[in-house]
């Protein structure tokens, strides 16, 4: 019904008239100094198109939602089918996430998965890397555009980069992040680190300056972390770290306080073994450790108690307390040629098996003198230990450190503890000991699954290990 003019006027003066002037004169101060409250816009938007600038917002908007439910369900034809309209005129979404770009490079990933034809995973390569630049132009700041191309290129497409350039990537990456580093870039930046400086291509000055920069963020990560996060950062701690082992080679790249840091609690856990002993007192020795340092004298005490040979092995022992690890080998090696006991010449080979692995870092090497003290004595379990140790942590080099890759090698390392345990019983507590440390690190029952794998078949495990071992899981 549509009511006069006339009528809606009387009213409202009547209305005015019949109310106190009071009651009127705070409505009208009340409506006069309500503020009135914009939507701030978030700063720092993408300059890149986004669901604002859209000719049509809200289907784009609808469009962005569907296919999200669709990508999470795995229905990916009807997410791909929506996704190109969203990117078609929004790729930037809201302006404040990549999320379009980054499900983008995971679309055509999949499509790559899907063909033999080597044209058509060129194609799917080629555009997957226009996205990664993309995020570079629609979102610079910070370094995860940086970030996330060097991790692909680390991990899928190593043939379109050099070691160096995808080294560039993440430095370029950290400059920008700092200690905010994404978390991800960590164990692949830390293997070219050490791969580089190996190979001359990276000063020592400027790996001792990452070095530190990493440990770092490690820390920083580990104290800072929070549900899941934890997870990623345990997984990083366990890997970098021991990787940056690598650097103890080098003469004066570790102060005395890392080697003590690093090798004094095994002297504490085992005061009375010669082997560990020697090691640690090595380790020290190589690091400069004073004489006089509290730590070291209760390391040569204990040698100059338990450990002093009157035999020509003490020139070999010499050696070896001296960090000359080569000629220490070389006078090793004389020895166990002039011993007659088969037992004796199985304990040197183990030694030198040790020195390989401690020392030089030479998995390989170790594992060889390993199997070459087994051969001399059947019976004894050591070294069967000694070459589970070996390919358990074998995970920083046969993978980055997580995944896969870098958890089959704990099925060899189950392997040779079992081993031992079966040849000789008294090895049997420190097996077990290994055993229940690392079983945990084993691939769970979906990744055996996804590989189209069982459980309970042979498996080769590559890498250097080249062992054929039997597939398990950690659950």
């Amino acid at each position: 019904m549509n009511i006069p003019s006339y009528l809606l006027v009387i009213a409202l003066s009547i209305f005015m008239f019949a109310c106190p002037s009071k009651t009127v004169e705070e409505v009208v101060t009340q409506t006069k100094t309500t503020p009135i409250v914009k939507k701030e816009e978030p700063k720092d938007l993408s300059p890149c198109p986004k669901f604002q600038d859209a000719p049509n917002p809200d289907e784009v908007e609808t469009n962005y939602v569907l296919y999200r439910d669709f990508f999470k369900a795995q229905d990916i034809p009807k997410a791909f089918e929506l996704w190109e309209k969203v990117y078609a005129v929004a790729p930037a979404a809201d302006g404040q996430r990549n999320t379009v770009y980054a499900d983008g490079i995971y679309f055509y990933e999949y499509f790559m998965s899907q063909t033999p034809d080597p044209a058509k995973k060129e194609e799917y390569t080629n555009r997957i890397f226009e996205l990664y630049d993309e995020i570079a132009d629609c979102y610079p700041q910070g370094g995860y555009s940086e970030a996330i191309k060097g991790f692909d290129l680390y991990y899928k497409y190593k043939d379109r980069a050099t070691k160096e350039e995808i080294f560039a990537l993440f430095k370029q990456s950290m400059a920008k992040d700092g200690m905010k580093t994404n978390d991800f870039v960590i164990n692949p930046f830390t293997a070219l680190l050490v791969e580089l400086h190996q190979e001359g291509k990276v000063s020592t000055e400027e790996a001792k300056e990452y070095e530190q920069m990493i440990r770092q963020l490690i820390d920083n990560g580990m104290k800072n972390c929070k549900g899941t996060g934890c997870e990623r950062w345990e997984i990083i701690q366990s890997y970098a770290p021991a990787r940056l082992e690598a650097f103890e080679v080098e003469k004066g790249f570790y102060d005395c306080s890392y080697y003590v840091d690093r090798y004094f609690p095994e002297f504490e856990d085992n005061p009375a073994d010669c082997d560990v002993i020697r090691i640690v007192y090595s380790r020290l020795n190589w690091g400069d450790c004073d004489k006089e340092n509290e730590k070291m004298k209760q390391v040569i005490a204990a040698g100059n108690q338990l450990c002093v040979e009157e035999s020509d092995l003490e020139l070999a022992y010499d050696a070896l307390r001296k960090g000359e690890y080569k000629k220490a080998i070389e006078l090793f090696e004389k020895a166990e040629a002039e011993e007659e006991d088969t037992n004796k010449k199985a304990k040197i080979k183990l030694i030198v098996a040790k020195i390989y692995n401690a020392h030089l870092k030479n998995f390989s090497k170790s594992r060889q003198y390993a199997r070459q003290a087994a051969k001399l004595n059947p019976n004894w379990g050591e070294p069967y230990i000694l070459i589970g140790r070996l390919y358990a942590s074998s995970g920083p080099l046969c993978g980055p450190g997580r995944g896969w890759d870098s958890q089959i090698v704990v099925w060899p390392a189950l392997d040779m503890w079992s081993k031992a345990k079966r040849v000789d019983p008294s090895v049997a507590a420190e097996a077990n000991k290994w055993i229940g440390r690392y079983r945990q690190y084993m691939p769970k029952k979906e990744d055996v699954f996804l590989r189209n794998l069982k459980v309970g078949t042979s498996f080769r495990v590559g890498c250097w290990i080249q062992e054929t071992t039997t597939i398990r899981t950690a659950d």
